[in-house]
């Protein structure tokens, strides 16, 4: 018996189309954080039982509660704006018929991202890798953000895709990073994770991983904005953090001037966005014209 899980929160744009991609499961839960929307009326058109539950921020303990619910052997975790593709599903439904599933506690999934009206076939979303498909019982989810799934045993991949639509404007994008680099700065400090001075170069270092090294550029416009807004999302939770380390321990901080601090802060916005400008048109120049012709 497979039970999939689908957490929502005013998802009524997205909701009907991941559970069609669901229907062959035999139990549908969907742990709706109190939508306002047609959620709830989309959810019960589609069969799915319904339990209503704050999230608080912690999407680790919704998703623990839903596998306190489940009633399957396996559990399958999607969510309301991804879609179990054809394919994928006939892979799920193969390998857990095999024989040699008994030994195998878990299965990753890759997802592949629908950005702004297209496919993104590299960059970092071409390499996600995310642990879905498990035995209930063999594990719990752990972290309040960018949670993950902790299974005790054996684990494989799967090779077909969860496809995911990640966000129809640039504006749901950044309300997206707003909210999203705001849980992971509040996680971050409130694990005691201090931030040292070779963190504010990870953003950096993220966009020329990412557009250079894993050929986000192949992508045209909408990878080097996806490439952008990652980064970004990266230096807003480094500068969310250091706010709240500012605000908090201000016994510290009066240790030094706080002015420079605010200085020193500014400062890295400006170069931030100016380096990556500079290695970018560096990059474009050194195409001598032959970026011209890539799909944007």
């Amino acid at each position: 018996m497979i039970s999939a899980i689908v957490l929502a929160k005013d998802e009524e744009k997205n909701l009907a189309r991941c559970l069609n991609s669901l229907s062959w499961c035999d139990e549908i839960l969907v742990i709706d954080d109190y939508s306002q929307d047609g959620t709830l009326k989309i959810a019960k058109e589609k069969k799915a039982l319904v339990i209503q539950r704050k999230l608080a921020d912690n999407f680790s303990g919704q998703r623990n509660f839903g596998l306190s619910k489940a009633k399957g052997e396996w559990v399958l975790f999607v969510d309301a704006d991804e879609e179990v593709s054809e394919n994928l599903r006939k892979e799920i439904l193969i390998q857990l018929s095999s024989s040699s599933v008994k030994d195998i506690d878990g299965f990753y999934l890759k997802r592949k991202d629908f950005f702004l009206g297209r496919w993104l076939n590299h960059g970092e979303t071409s390499f996600v890798r995310l642990l879905r498909l498990g035995r209930r019982g063999k594990g719990i989810w752990q972290g309040n953000v960018d949670e993950t799934w902790k299974i005790k045993g054996k684990t494989q991949s799967l090779g077909n895709p969860l496809f995911h639509y990640s966000h129809s404007s640039l504006v749901e994008f950044l309300n997206s990073l707003n909210r999203y680099s705001s849980l992971n700065a509040k996680q971050n400090f409130e694990n005691g994770r201090k931030l040292s001075f070779f963190d504010w170069f990870k953003p950096l270092g993220k966009f020329v991983f990412n557009y250079f090294f894993k050929l986000g550029f192949l992508d045209g416009a909408r990878g080097l904005m996806m490439t952008v807004l990652m980064s970004f999302h990266s230096f807003l939770v480094r500068g969310k953090q250091y706010l709240l380390e500012k605000n908090i321990a201000s016994e510290d901080l009066r240790k030094t001037n706080p002015k420079d601090g605010g200085k020193i802060f500014s400062l890295f916005i400006f170069a931030w966005g100016a380096v990556i400008i500079f290695f970018y048109l560096k990059f474009l120049l050194s195409r001598k014209g032959i970026w011209l012709n890539w799909p944007f």
